[in-house]
């Protein structure tokens, strides 16, 4: 295999089959159901449960790392080779170190239809980041379908009393959280086809491993207490959401095209926001329903377009 042929082959993954598209929508779609349980359920573990921020944030990445760790040498995995550890460690950065910990202090102060409204524009930073990376040339109908898409997430996060108001604190830290997660999607979705998908979320977390178990320990130094549902939250967050959740998404943004793809991502609001109401007993009305069509619609529009190579 000649060294051009990885660049050939990533090229060429930018505009699948029709079938094969399907399939990367699929995947990336039951990666969203994973990932929307995630900030309702960090809220219960930092704030209602009790658990320190930075313990819940940096705690959850140890526990997949240790299952990563496992699988990779079960498996037998070759090591990632030259610039790919360079690209792994990015991916470390974004979804494993910086998405985690950002959102967990956010949401000590932030409720999670609040982190919805912010996090809704994930969807756009991903595809920007998607395509200056990856050099997909989405439509114009793509661009002005994922505004749309935006617009009405954050809208739908907003009426369900998320509200926007002035500039705080942990808004800050959440669209520090959206760019690094973005990045990280980017990253990782072209390195998922050289190395495959659960490989490098797998990796990626093995290298952050240190920092994080590090980060951990810092954050319980004055002891760890917190309720029941604090601690199953706390597991779901460190086996599905930093693990399990990412063989389905990395899976779906190498089939690509991955600026199609992360458009799925604009139902997360609706799957979170329902989440919330069964978790944290927020109340559903008819403005929850026509906000969740209106999402589903506008996700529906972007994900029908094409991307073209440049």
């Amino acid at each position: 295999m000649k060294d051009y042929d990885s660049a050939t082959l990533e090229r060429a993954a930018v505009i699948p089959p029709s079938g094969l598209a399907r399939s990367g929508l699929l995947w990336g779609l039951l990666g969203v159901l994973a990932f929307s349980f995630t900030v309702p359920f960090t809220r219960v573990a930092v704030s209602d449960g009790g658990l320190p921020p930075l313990f819940v944030g940096a705690g959850r990445a140890v526990i997949a790392a240790l299952l990563a760790a496992i699988a990779l040498g079960v498996t037998r995995q070759s090591l990632p080779r030259g610039r790919q550890w360079v690209r792994v460690g990015v991916v470390a950065l974004g979804v494993v170190i910086g998405f985690p910990v950002l959102t967990s202090f956010a949401l000590t102060t932030s409720s999670a239809s609040h982190g919805a409204v912010v996090i809704a524009v994930l969807p756009a930073a991903t595809a920007v980041a998607a395509v200056w990376r990856t050099g997909e040339r989405p439509p114009s109908a793509f661009w002005l379908a994922a505004a749309v898409g935006a617009a009405c997430a954050v809208a739908f996060a907003v009426v369900q009393g998320g509200g926007i108001g002035t500039l705080r604190l942990s808004d800050l830290l959440l669209f520090g959280a959206v760019i690094a997660a973005a990045i990280g999607y980017a990253e990782g979705g072209l390195l998922a086809r050289e190395l495959g998908a659960w490989q490098t979320i797998s990796w990626a977390l093995v290298v952050a491993a240190p920092v994080m178990l590090a980060l951990t320990a810092f954050g319980a130094r004055d002891g760890v207490s917190g309720t029941a549902a604090a601690w199953w939250s706390f597991a779901y967050l460190g086996l599905v959401s930093m693990f399990l959740g990412f063989f389905a998404w990395y899976r779906g943004l190498a089939i690509g095209p991955m600026a199609t793809v992360s458009q799925v991502q604009l139902v997360q609001p609706v799957f979170g926001i329902a989440w919330a109401a069964l978790l944290l007993g927020e109340p559903i009305g008819w403005s929850t329903v026509l906000g969740g069509l209106a999402v589903i619609a506008a996700a529906a529009l972007a994900v029908r377009t094409r991307a073209r190579t440049r």
